[in-house]
């Protein structure tokens, strides 16, 4: 088998945002738009010969806001191609995209795969997007007729070692976003997030992946609270949620128990006073105030009050932390079950190199076999009349021949101290496996 594993790309660490938007393929995963065209035998329409740049026979992209990665399977200059394809997908020069690129071959670009399908180099160490996103380049690839037998095995080895990590670590267990870790916070309060409600003040970025995660929580009721009341309103469409004007805030304050602040206000919209009178109206049941603003939105005197609990963005930074160093060291673990899994998977490429070789030397023994069985049982025929069962025993003795003769040299094929070319040479220069393939050639020569 002559063909390479190529995984070229750039990510968060190797080219800023505006490179990264500059040469983003999200547009090129369609098989009328594929940036890296596949041919079945490798080469590029116009390909006259060997100083050709061939195409791969298989290719994925992966295109997300922190990396843009194309693996591809082929022989040549694969490498070549695909950035030159790349670049030009983009309507930029390779000399514009090389500097940003890195390139893995074989085992190096099976390991990254498996390490970025497990999300340990991503941006955020463990984050579950980046899985779902590959998942999604493969379906692309499969319907653009682009993954055949290697990505189409590459892939799903990916998805299984990405569960292992998931299964067998905790590298993705602990919060590390400030509105994530704030939700995780309230979840230590309030058990059961179901018979609770909470309120957003502010209605931007963090108030909004703060409800997404408090809805994913199964919080019963989210109130949305802003200065500007048609935000306020398009929000809490978007999770189901109840808008309120900004003049109602301390009125409302009662009915709910986490409030998740993150106004632009100079000074404090919670005052110490506000909520001594609203836990007088709650009974002095539990509230949870995360502020995170700056400045701060809530009082820090609130934080004074029996069964009351103010976490600012300091707090949560620390907990984000301490969660991210969790994280580092279950990497660690995670990182062993990717290399074993690497191993797994270069055995099966290297079944695959041995294979045809493999399949020659079985052929070319039941050849010789079945040459000496024609004589042979001539030979018997000239006596007279060759039983069936005789027939029988004679093809069984030569099937169990052939195994046990070309059982040494199969396991001197498959042993793994060796460069798997050097054996292959070997023993298709000990048996002569190559010459009815040059005979073949030579008669379609002629």
């Amino acid at each position: 088998m002559n063909q390479h594993i190529y995984l070229i790309g750039l990510n968060h660490r190797t080219a800023s945002v505006d490179v990264r938007e500059n040469f983003a393929l999200t547009d090129f995963c369609s098989k009328e738009t594929w940036a890296i065209p596949v041919r079945e035998d490798g080469c590029g329409p116009d390909a006259e010969g060997p100083g050709e740049a061939c195409r791969p026979n298989e290719a994925l992209i992966l295109s997300t806001c922190n990396r843009v990665e194309i693996l591809a399977v082929g022989a040549g200059d694969i490498p070549g191609s695909v950035l030159a394809a790349w670049a030009a997908a983009r309507h930029r020069t390779v000399a514009e995209l090389e500097p940003y690129v890195y390139v893995y071959e074989g085992t190096e670009a099976i390991r990254h795969l498996f390490s970025v399908a497990s999300s340990l180099d991503s941006m955020v160490l463990g984050e579950p997007q980046i899985l779902g996103q590959l998942k999604d380049a493969y379906r692309k690839a499969r319907l653009a007729g682009a993954s055949k037998t290697i990505v189409n095995r590459l892939l799903h080895k990916s998805f299984s070692v990405a569960k292992r990590v998931r299964t067998e670590t905790g590298v993705a267990s602990s919060a590390v976003s400030i509105s994530y870790a704030a939700v995780e916070l309230a979840k230590r309060i309030f058990a059961d997030m179901g018979q609770y409600r909470a309120m957003l003040i502010g209605a931007g970025e963090m108030a909004e992946l703060a409800a997404t995660h408090l809805i994913q929580a199964g919080i019963r009721d989210i109130l949305v609270c802003n200065r500007t009341f048609e935000r306020a309103v398009d929000l809490a469409r978007q999770f189901k949620g109840e808008p309120i004007h900004f003049e109602h805030l301390t009125d409302r304050l009662a009915e709910v128990d986490i409030i998740i602040s993150s106004t632009g206000a100079p000074d404090p919209v919670i005052r110490a006073d506000d909520v001594r009178q609203v836990l007088k109206r709650r009974r002095y049941s539990p509230m949870f105030f995360i502020d995170i603003a700056v400045p701060r939105d809530v009082e820090p005197a609130v934080n004074n009050f029996d069964n009351v609990y103010v976490y600012d963005i300091d707090d949560l930074k620390e907990v984000v932390e301490e969660n991210l160093a969790h994280r580092r060291d279950e990497a660690r673990q995670a990182v062993a079950i990717v290399e074993e899994e690497v191993g797994v998977f270069c055995a099966w490429l290297r079944s695959l190199e041995l294979q045809p070789t493999i399949t020659a030397l079985l052929q070319h023994y039941e050849l010789h076999a079945r040459e000496e069985l024609g004589r042979t049982l001539k030979r018997l025929a000239a006596a007279g009349p060759v039983h069936e069962t005789t027939r029988e025993a004679l093809e069984t003795m030569l099937r169990s021949l052939v195994r046990k003769l070309s059982y040494e040299p199969i396991a001197f094929l498959r042993q793994s101290h060796q460069s798997e070319t050097v054996r292959i040479n070997l023993i298709r220069q000990m048996f002569d496996l190559d010459a009815p393939l040059e005979r073949e050639h030579a008669r379609r020569r002629n």
